[in-house]
């Protein structure tokens, strides 16, 4: 990506100070393409493969999904926001995440996006109907888009609780009593993605699905060396969309990290972590408040230890948002909360970590001995 930043040394506007402290300095990357294939307008669902789909329905439905589609091979989870579901299932003879869908804004965008990319349209296999184009992103992971030919409805959900707040006394005469009850997903926010090649695969999207960056994050002391996260938003212009829809970070692996699902409000996500706590599953992290995209988060692992998270309240930005930029460091994940656990930041040493590491340093890929111990720091720090 050729585009730079000119305008004085430091880039700075009124808006870029909502929500960040740092602006980017003179020649760094701007965040976004200067002419991208198409523009995404979010993530649709998330693609994954396990063993035991019967299991896969229990925690789904504990974590608080609900069951759009299910077949002997394949399970279609959904929120209760009306669109498309938000994860699909399938029989695989391991647990893995297979890798994210996108929604197009128009069904045109996959043919512009076939004759780009010398791909093409082909079904979709969505409960409905639709069409897909398949596509493979720099770090390897298959990446689709799609266009629906139906929605799902809406399905009655969990309604925020009446607060009182100082002197603004909505609720008299009246106890609150959040039930302990799964917390009801809404929709599919976010999906978080490592890769060993990450400027190449952070202009891929950038320059393929015409995504923009809301916030960079530069690892302690390499900052010449460019961003090593960056979380990014769609572009629909005018509209505010949600502060990060996929957010990436360098790492000696490449693959899923975490994907986010949206409650309704804290009362929800803490309720329902009571209700997860009760049936025996793990807590990652939680709960608390985030820096970048300034989401309530709570971090869970299902039964085969991927990671999922229970958000509200997240930012909401337009186009115009310019990328704020700041130190990569655990400390700077959260405004309050507890620390952040070695199980979250990936810290917890594993043969397959090892792997990784090794295989990272020996391959032709961004990582290398001075970004392996700063990322190390970073976790630490």
């Amino acid at each position: 990506m050729s585009d730079t930043r000119s305008n004085g040394a430091v880039a700075t506007t009124a808006h870029q100070d909502l929500h960040s402290e740092q602006g980017a300095l003179r020649g760094e990357h701007p965040g976004r393409s200067r002419n991208p294939v198409v523009k995404v307008a979010d993530l649709a669902w998330l693609e994954f493969e396990k063993p035991d789909l019967d299991r896969a329905e229990v925690f789904a439905r504990d974590f608080g999904f609900q069951i759009a589609a299910r077949t002997e091979n394949e399970l279609w989870l959904r929120g209760t926001f009306a669109g498309s579901p938000c994860t699909v299932i399938r029989r695989g003879r391991t647990s893995r995440f297979i890798g994210p869908a996108f929604r197009a804004a128009e069904r045109a965008d996959l043919d512009r996006l076939a004759r780009a990319t010398g791909t093409e349209v082909r079904d979709a296999g969505v409960p409905g109907g639709g069409s897909a184009i398949g596509l493979l992103d720099p770090s390897g992971l298959p990446v689709r888009v799609v266009h629906c030919a139906e929605q799902l409805p809406e399905l009655p959900g969990q309604q925020p609780l009446l607060l009182n707040s100082g002197t603004e006394q909505r609720r008299t005469g009246a106890a609150q009593r959040p039930p302990r009850e799964p917390s009801r997903i809404q929709r599919l926010g976010h999906v978080v993605l490592e890769t060993r090649v990450f400027a190449q695969a952070l202009d891929w999207y950038l320059d393929t699905l015409g995504m923009i960056v809301s916030d960079f994050l530069f690892l302690d002391g390499q900052r010449e060396r460019g961003p090593s996260m960056a979380f990014l938003r769609c572009d629909q212009g005018a509209l505010a969309v949600d502060h990060h829809t996929l957010a990436m970070h360098l790492g000696p692996g490449n693959g899923y990290v975490h994907s986010a699902y949206q409650v309704t409000d804290l009362d929800a996500i803490a309720a329902g972590g009571e209700y997860l706590n009760e049936r025996g599953y793990k807590r990652s992290w939680g709960i608390g408040r985030h820096i970048q995209g300034s989401q309530l988060f709570d971090y869970w692992r299902d039964p085969d230890r991927l990671m999922l998270e229970h958000f509200a309240d997240g930012d909401l930005f337009s186009c115009d948002l310019e990328p704020g930029w700041a130190p990569m460091s655990t400390s700077g994940l959260a405004q309050w909360g507890p620390p952040a656990t070695r199980d979250f930041v990936g810290a917890n040493p594993s043969p397959q970590r090892i792997r990784d590491v090794i295989g990272a340093l020996r391959g032709d890929n961004e990582m290398d001995p001075a970004r392996l111990l700063a990322l190390l720091r970073a976790a630490n720090s």
